[in-house]
């Protein structure tokens, strides 16, 4: 695996900015796969490595850089949980860790760097030499990943009995015996505008 700068640096041109965030999310995953056993997340290894992030922002993107892992390869789930957080999995092994960041790092960021007035610089380079234990909480964990979250082609693909679209991976819904996308179900987030 590339160094902890060479990470940061691809991930920042990835990003389109050099943050805190950048910094936890690069530290996070290198840590992460150590500890589950992924030596090359981008090659032999692709395969074997499962992310579920749990919040939108800028370490996600720090995480997707580092470990190869997307959305649209299925190897990276988001559950908007609004937390700075996120769980590496070996589908190999099962071995899975959570690691949090951890709120306390941001006044801890005075203690390593108090001569950086702005705060945000501050913590975006403390961030870089505080130890892993004062910026993260680890948990060894189990997950059971459904098949159809894996990974792979599609396990369902059906059709909806009121609008006509194709719905994949078991996300219909069976609403008064008809299957439906969950959009006819009422779980619109859009609205229709009249043309």
């Amino acid at each position: 695996m590339d160094t902890f700068e060479e990470l940061l640096k691809e991930s920042t041109r990835i990003h389109g900015h050099i943050c805190a965030g950048q910094v936890i999310g690069v530290r996070m995953s290198m840590m992460a796969l150590s500890l589950i056993g992924i030596r090359e997340p981008k090659g032999f290894d692709r395969k074997k490595l499962y992310v579920i992030v749990e919040i939108d922002r800028c370490a996600t993107d720090a995480i997707q850089s580092v470990t190869g892992c997307s959305l649209g390869k299925r190897s990276m789930k988001w559950l908007d949980h609004g937390i700075m957080a996120a769980t590496f999995v070996n589908l190999d092994s099962g071995a899975a860790v959570r690691i949090t960041a951890l709120e306390e790092a941001r006044e801890r960021s005075n203690k390593y760097c108090s001569e950086i007035t702005d705060k945000y610089a501050r913590q975006l380079e403390a961030y870089k030499i505080m130890a892993d234990e004062e910026l993260f909480r680890i948990e060894h964990v189990a997950i059971d990943i459904p098949p159809e979250d894996l990974p792979g082609r599609p396990l369902s693909r059906v059709q909806c009995e009121v609008c006509s679209d194709w719905v994949q991976d078991k996300r219909d819904l069976t609403v008064n015996g008809r299957t439906v996308c969950r959009n006819c179900a009422g779980q619109r987030y859009y609205r229709k505008l009249d043309q």
